[in-house]
């Protein structure tokens, strides 16, 4: 018998194998899972949603989830990524169309403090489970970065810095959460509140 009439060795014999996931799979795998755990979140809260139920629920395994995701931070990294990248170019945009930095100082802090708003679930338990203070965040420190430059523009005297640190810690994913669900204020209230404090920092 030939060596190539042996099973092992016959050209025609299919062999099924479990191969790595495509490129393309990848892409599906990962976007299906952010469907399931935005889906998921909104009806039953962050913290009410494990990972395992996660994996069930957008059909894959729990290899397949953690090749994406290693925790649930990770998975609310990711959902907030493509929002926080749609405020930032919204931000370049309000910075290039108004002339007068005031009223972009405060279209900013609108978004931002809309932004939180927004996304409350899903920020306090990114921060927290990846361990990371809002205030150091890397997608949180361009907050910082647009404010001191407003402020420059605008005029303001004084301490820059701390005028700069006053504006940028009441956008403290914390802050904003203890104002809303402690202290009961509605997000036109802090957004009000900001703009006084502009005023009295300018004027």
């Amino acid at each position: 018998m030939a060596d190539n009439d042996k099973k092992g060795n016959d050209p025609n014999l299919i062999m099924l194998t479990d191969t790595p996931p495509t490129r393309a799979d990848a892409v599906k795998n990962r976007a299906v899972l952010l469907r399931t755990a935005r889906r998921l979140f909104n009806a039953q809260g962050v913290d009410n949603v494990s990972m395992t139920q996660l994996a069930d629920e957008a059909g894959v395994g729990k290899g397949t989830l953690y090749r994406h995701f290693s925790n649930k931070a990770e998975v609310c990294y990711a959902l907030l990524d493509t929002e926080q990248r749609d405020l930032q170019a919204e931000t370049f945009t309000n910075l290039r169309d108004k002339a007068d930095p005031i009223p972009a100082l405060r279209v900013f802090l609108a978004g931002v403090v809309d932004f939180v708003w927004r996304n409350d679930e899903l920020l306090s338990p990114a921060l927290h489970e990846g361990n990371v203070s809002s205030l150091d965040f890397p997608a949180h420190v361009w907050y910082r970065q647009t404010i001191r430059g407003l402020l420059g523009r605008a005029g303001a005297t004084g301490d820059l810095d701390y005028m700069t640190d006053v504006l940028y810690i009441m956008l403290n994913v914390e802050t904003i959460h203890y104002q809303r669900h402690t202290l009961g204020y509605d997000q036109t209230r802090i957004q009000e509140g900001l703009f006084a404090v502009v005023d009295r920092l300018i004027g």
